[in-house]
């Protein structure tokens, strides 16, 4: 069964050294979104950390998903 993920993220000095912390784990998207929303919002505007959500079959494959290199996408400038 896949579950959704809600993990703290925490940057470190390289892209794959991040500090994750798993918050909670829903079984429906809905339950999820509302309650990364909250966190979201009850955060301090000077906190270094993000809440993201993530789908994967169990905890592992979450976690490897989240510390994956990604590219930057490339913002053209009429998307500025």
């Amino acid at each position: 069964m896949t579950y959704y993920y809600i993990y703290k993220v925490t940057p470190g000095e390289t892209e794959t050294a991040k500090s994750l912390e798993l918050v909670r784990e829903y079984e429906k998207y809905q339950d999820a979104k509302r309650d990364v929303r909250a966190m979201r919002a009850d955060q301090p505007a000077d906190s270094n950390h993000q809440y993201k959500i993530i789908f994967a079959d169990n905890q592992a494959e979450a976690e490897e998903r989240l510390l994956e290199f990604r590219e930057q996408p490339i913002v053209r400038e009429w998307e500025k």
